[in-house]
């Protein structure tokens, strides 16, 4: 095969990296592109192909890998599997592998596979709610308090996500307070960590700077804080870049730009891990990730789910004349 001398090849080396004192040395990559990314397949995904998929990310350097979902089928049905699959993990060292828990039945669920890390997955507006939880606000977070009292009584870690906190498609912009008053009350309930969603991927720099310093101010620091963008709009590493200004050392992402949100209909994918890699690269913070073998990866399942990757940095590093 010939290469056309008029178009040059796509470059496969790293940007050269600049770094910059106001931003962290080291960030740790939230992976969910397994879990979140996966349950708004419309196909159900093998267990053996999820595995595969898990180990294959574990090998790449992710050393937070999101697994799975202990949800009733009914509501997540592309995550049904999760008692046959967390065993095939069983080898992977060295990597923490959260769940998600809905309830005190997931809890008990994840606990009898010997998983150590949960996660629980509220709202900050009372519209999401209802549709996600079919619960009001104050009313699901009264359903997860002994959900996590029980967690660490056990010694499990608990991240508590905050789904729409910057926007919500039925009530519009989502005040700031509101949020925070969210987040305290997760703080309070004992969780270890929080993720601040953008669901509908409609935050900007300017409102996440803004989210983040009123949370200091009402005594929730920053290095408990993770962020979870979507680029609906096209501003998830904007945003990304606005919280490591704020010295967030946690960031959610997804291989290969899986996934969305199966209960709100207009948010685009997660922000891909290979995008979010590219940028840290070159502003010189620290992942221990392999972007190549990252990229190989998502490359991989792309093929296996029948359609191109999202993620601009797969699709320019995969690239074949």
């Amino acid at each position: 095969m010939t290469t056309d001398p008029t178009t040059p090849p796509m470059p496969t080396d790293l940007p050269m990296p600049v770094a910059s004192e106001e931003l962290p040395a080291r960030i740790r990559i939230h992976e969910v592109g397994a879990r979140d990314g996966l349950q708004n397949e419309k196909a159900v995904v093998p267990t053996e192909l999820k595995a595969e998929f898990i180990h294959r990310l574990a090998a790449a350097g992710l050393t937070t890998i999101e697994a799975t979902s202990f949800v009733h089928p009914d509501w997540v049905p592309q995550l049904a599997d999760a008692e046959q699959l967390f065993p095939l993990l069983g080898d992977i060292e060295g990597v923490r592998l959260p769940v998600l828990v809905p309830n005190a039945r997931g809890l008990d669920r994840a606990r009898a596979l010997g998983a150590r890390r949960i996660a629980i997955f509220g709202s900050v507006t009372e519209s999401f709610a209802k549709a996600n939880l079919n619960r009001t606000v104050d009313e699901s977070l009264a359903m997860f308090a002994p959900v996590v009292a029980k967690a660490r009584d056990e010694r499990m870690h608990v991240r508590g996500y905050l789904s729409m906190c910057f926007g919500d498609p039925w009530e519009g912009a989502v005040p700031i307070h509101q949020v925070v008053r969210v987040a305290k009350a997760m703080m309070e309930m004992g969780c270890d960590e929080l993720s601040l969603g953008d669901t509908i991927g409609v935050a900007t720099p300017g409102h996440v700077q803004s989210l983040l310093s009123q949370l200091n101010e009402e005594g929730v620091p920053t290095h408990v804080i993770g962020v979870h963008f979507h680029d609906t709009y096209g501003q998830a590493l904007a945003n990304t870049f606005a919280a490591l200004q704020h010295g967030v050392t946690t960031v959610d992402a997804s291989a290969g730009g899986l996934g969305g949100c199966p209960f709100a209909k207009s948010a685009t994918g997660n922000l891909a891990t290979e995008d979010l890699l590219w940028m840290l690269e070159g502003l010189g913070v620290h992942t221990g990730v392999d972007l190549g073998l990252l990229t190989a990866t998502s490359v991989w399942m792309a093929e296996r789910l029948g359609r191109p990757s999202p993620s601009r940095t797969v699709r320019a590093l995969s690239h074949k004349e």
